[in-house]
């Protein structure tokens, strides 16, 4: 069994390496713990636009680790974050969108773990609603947040 577990990790490491990376702009940060060695623990907030509708901007609240293993990228993220999705401008979609779609995803641990944001589209309703959580490849957790912007219904919601 052990003689798999080279190839695996080799594997996993090499699709997050290929993984495309978004970019989230941070917008601020408190410090929540104060650290003698390396960065203090903090939340942070960061702003995504959402790729597929201009118009809309997700703002995401995070922990980040700090010390001597955040300073050095080593650290375990928690798995707790909050959003809250805004428009922001006119909102068009120039492309047909899925209708349950992975928008955003970032790196929480070193390789293991993730926070993502996942687009679903009420047709009924006329309404894109948001949802971060986070997973790991052995175990995720079931804490998540969810918002929801309501489209007005001149706008089209093209759906592929």
């Amino acid at each position: 069994m052990r003689r798999f577990a080279l190839p695996v990790y080799s594997l996993l490491l090499a699709c997050v390496a290929l993984a495309p990376a978004a970019t989230a702009e941070e917008i601020g940060e408190v410090s929540t713990v104060f650290k003698f060695i390396g960065p203090n623990h903090k939340i942070v907030v960061e702003a995504f636009d959402d790729p597929g509708v201009s118009g809309v901007t997700c703002f995401v609240s995070r922990a980040k680790t700090g010390g001597i293993s955040g300073a050095f990228g080593l650290a375990e993220d928690k798995s707790e974050a909050s959003i809250a999705c805004r428009q922001v401008g006119p909102i068009t979609i120039p492309k047909p969108i899925k209708p349950q779609e992975e928008i955003f995803s970032e790196r929480i641990s070193l390789v293991f773990k993730r926070l993502r944001i996942v687009r679903m589209v009420d047709a009924k309703r006329h309404t894109l609603v948001y949802l971060t959580y986070s997973d790991r490849v052995i175990e995720g957790s079931p804490q998540n947040s969810v918002t929801a912007v309501a489209v007005d219904r001149a706008t089209a919601i093209p759906l592929r």
